[in-house]
């Protein structure tokens, strides 16, 4: 009775939980298109797609040279396909000046030992 109810909810619990840390986990792929509403034109997507860019994280990857590569992509172009796809894909980078800032705003707890605290 009673710890057959515990345990199926338990089991709930744990389901959910290793369902939210999943989606927390799960990344998620923008199509190159979206390229299309920041300026870049149709069919200059067009070519980043049948060039095998089908996703704005492939092209923010991608080094320039590759992008130069492309039939039709000139060197302004590539910049400003780059600068796009950058500022809509979380790329994993900061800059010297945030890392700083985000370390300065570590709060640092004692051991009470000040050698200790040294390491």
């Amino acid at each position: 009775g009673i710890n057959a109810e515990y345990g199926d909810n338990m089991a709930q619990q744990e389901a959910s939980a290793v369902e939210e840390e999943l989606e927390e986990d799960c990344v998620t792929y923008q199509h190159v298109k979206i390229l299309e509403s920041a300026g870049i034109g149709a069919s200059d997507v067009k070519k980043l797609i049948e060039a095998g860019y089908n996703t704005i994280e492939s092209v923010a990857y991608a080094p320039k040279k590759a992008l130069l590569q492309i039939k039709g992509i000139s060197e302004a172009k590539a910049d400003k396909i780059l600068t796009e796809s950058m500022k809509r894909c979380a790329m994993g980078f900061t800059t010297a000046t945030e890392f700083h800032k985000t370390r300065s705003e570590i709060i640092m707890l004692t051991t009470g030992s000040k050698e200790l605290d040294k390491l």
